[in-house]
């Protein structure tokens, strides 16, 4: 019993390494685009995103710094800007490549309102 619980908490621990949730509010009709990666988010009807983590680059504040987004509407460009990241905790536990290569992702703690243009 006690293997079976410490197996199931391995497989958690390792699979919340590898993934960041946030939760976004789009304009209907919009693609969401993350990090320049080619294919768009899937936004669930909740407005929860998973995704893989960020590299370093995408540490820091907005306008200047963050995680790189595009919304689109038929193929063109209606919007540009950073998100607010945080830095993953899990990252340090799941060595060497999630501290090294993944240690950005989404807050959790807010809602992406990309219609009104709030973080919060």
């Amino acid at each position: 019993m006690i293997r079976k619980i410490c197996l199931a908490l391995a497989l958690l621990v390792m699979v919340s390494g590898c993934t960041t949730t946030g939760t976004f509010k789009v304009p209907p009709g919009t693609d969401l685009y993350v990090y320049k990666r080619p294919q768009p988010v899937d936004i669930k009807a909740d407005g929860k995103v998973t995704t893989k983590p960020f590299f370093w680059t995408a540490a820091g504040v907005p306008p200047e710094s963050g995680i790189p987004y595009r919304l689109e509407k038929n193929g063109e460009v209606v919007k540009e800007g950073r998100l607010r990241t945080k830095f993953r905790v899990v990252s340090i536990f799941w060595p060497p490549a999630a501290l090294i290569y993944w240690p950005m992702g989404f807050n959790p703690d807010i809602t992406y309102d990309l219609v009104n243009d709030k973080q919060e």
